[in-house]
């Protein structure tokens, strides 16, 4: 059995944020600024941290929410926290399994997962953490 989720790259935008926040505020201290500068400076530094943290929450969720599992029988891939979606495909209707990775997502081990089987197409896994391990574990089953 395999088990994996959404890589932690997901995480990216929220320390965006958060890099911006902390220069905002280093700007607003390094430069001493008074008065409607420093508010206006505080206030942006205050925005960005918000939402880093909005953004970190958006991407837990989405992780944690998220799972893929690799059985001898079947790939099941649930996703959801209060609603669930939940799709299953038996192992033996499996025909292919296709791993798009970026350049960014070869150097970092995340990428994009299609499972191709008779009768149609899987939904695509979208940021798989290790996608040729999971492909590899699908296809010998």
């Amino acid at each position: 059995m395999f088990h994996t989720t959404i890589h932690w790259i997901i995480y990216w935008p929220a320390v965006v944020f958060l890099i911006l926040a902390v220069a905002a505020w280093g700007l607003c201290v390094h430069y001493n600024l008074t008065d409607r500068a420093a508010q206006a400076c505080t206030a942006a530094a205050l925005i960005l941290a918000l939402l880093a943290f909005v953004a970190f929450v958006r991407a837990f969720v989405r992780r944690s929410a998220t799972e893929i599992v690799v059985t001898d029988n079947r790939v099941i891939y649930k996703r959801g926290l209060i609603s669930r979606h939940t799709l299953e495909m038996n192992a033996s209707k499996i025909e292919t399994v296709d791993v798009e990775q970026s350049f960014w997502g070869r150097i970092f081990g995340y990428g994009n997962v299609i499972i191709r089987g008779t009768g149609g197409t899987f939904e695509p896994l979208v940021g798989v953490a290790a996608p040729l391990q999971l492909r590899n574990t699908i296809m010998v089953g």
